[in-house]
């Protein structure tokens, strides 16, 4: 029966177009969401009229754009807009004292950039070179030949690393790239090393130091618990005599 829905739904009828927005909570998987978008499509291009040429259902997807890695990995046709996806009743993602500056949801969709227009009077332009609408800020690089923000900010591009990166970023000799300016020193790019004690030689899972605290540690006796030493029950007996003892004193007096 919801399958029968879900097609009845995805036809197109009397010239009307089918688009899916979605607006998944951003603790969610990509890849099942992925899929799940994937097969919905598929289920719309078998529905469909053969001659309009389109081979996708055009999709909205909106979640966080540090994901797009992720996302364009499962779905090579997508591309990420920038625009700024705000929320009227989000503490996080909305304008305002309590919110962010600058939200971090963006749209990923398989539509043509140059075929959405993002309102002006909002801060975005269009790049001819790229062919997108993009945000103010975010300014075109002719050695990297696009726009290349990601999070609304103005980049400045990076001759070593041949590339635009994150104006809080500086670029490292030690580790050869960018990064903040406080990263941990000396470590690559894919060599996290342990966060216990800071060596690059093994795991925090693997850590001795780590292991070697959990070994030393020995918690201390509770009540209820049965293994008192000897010392400790002569001690306990002691005092139940004592207070008996008090308590017949108490009565004969």
């Amino acid at each position: 029966a919801s399958s029968a829905v879900l097609k009845s739904f995805l036809v197109e009828v009397d010239g009307e177009k089918v688009v899916m927005v979605a607006d998944p909570p951003f603790g969610g998987l990509v890849t099942p969401l992925a899929n799940s978008f994937s097969l919905i499509s598929q289920t719309w291009s078998n529905l469909k009229n053969s001659g309009d040429g389109l081979t996708e259902m055009p999709i909205i997807w909106i979640f966080p754009y540090f994901f797009e890695p992720r996302i364009l990995e499962c779905l090579p046709s997508f591309s990420m807009l920038d625009y700024q996806v705000d929320y009227d009743n989000h503490p996080l993602y909305k304008h305002g004292k309590t919110g962010r500056r600058q939200s971090p949801v963006r749209l990923f969709t398989n539509i043509s950039s140059k075929h959405i227009v993002l309102p002006q009077e909002e801060g975005y332009r269009f790049c001819s070179v790229c062919q997108r609408y993009v945000s103010s800020l975010n300014k075109h690089c002719s050695e990297c030949n696009r726009c290349p923000s990601k999070d609304g900010r103005e980049w400045k591009h990076c001759s070593s690393c041949e590339k635009c990166v994150k104006p809080s970023w500086k670029h490292c000799s030690s580790c050869g790239r960018c990064a903040l300016p406080d990263h941990p020193c000396g470590r690559g790019q894919n060599q996290q090393g342990c966060f216990s004690c800071g060596s690059l030689g093994h795991k925090r899972k693997f850590c001795p130091i780590k292991h070697a605290h959990k070994n030393s540690y020995r918690p201390k006796g509770k009540t209820g618990d049965r293994r008192f030493s000897h010392h400790s029950l002569l001690k306990l007996k002691a005092k139940k005599k004592s207070g008996a003892a008090c308590q017949r004193k108490k009565m004969a007096a």
